[in-house]
């Protein structure tokens, strides 16, 4: 891909606002496109039950599970989404950062079609 062509996709997707934390409940609604490795952008991450997040065609898992109890995330997180922005590392890495210092590794999970865990 090109320079430009990546900048393309990449303004594209910013302007359409199609990246955007998923939630296990409502996978559908939440459809996003892949942006270029390495792009960070906005992102409302899910955080009640928000362990999982689907980046393009891609499901990605936390490294370490936020949810501490009834899916609720703990104290200092907003529910149930905390805004901030997801960088895109490599196509099997992702971190979420927000403004409050808070930050999340996300794995990708190979050959995933959908969210291991539905909460209600």
């Amino acid at each position: 891909m090109t320079e430009r062509a990546g900048t393309i996709i990449f303004a594209l997707t910013l302007a359409a606002g199609v990246l955007t934390g998923c939630s296990q409940a409502d996978e559908s609604a939440d459809a996003v496109r892949a942006t270029p490795s390495g792009r960070t952008i906005p992102f409302n991450l899910y955080t009640h039950c928000g362990d999982e997040v689907r980046i393009g065609s891609t499901y990605f898992e936390a490294e370490t599970p936020l949810p501490v109890g009834s899916g609720n995330p703990p104290e200092e997180w907003d529910n149930s989404t905390q805004r901030g922005t997801m960088t895109l590392k490599t196509e099997t890495e992702a971190v979420f950062a927000d403004g409050a210092g808070h930050e999340v590794k996300f794995r990708a999970r190979p050959g995933a079609s959908g969210f291991k865990d539905l909460c209600s």
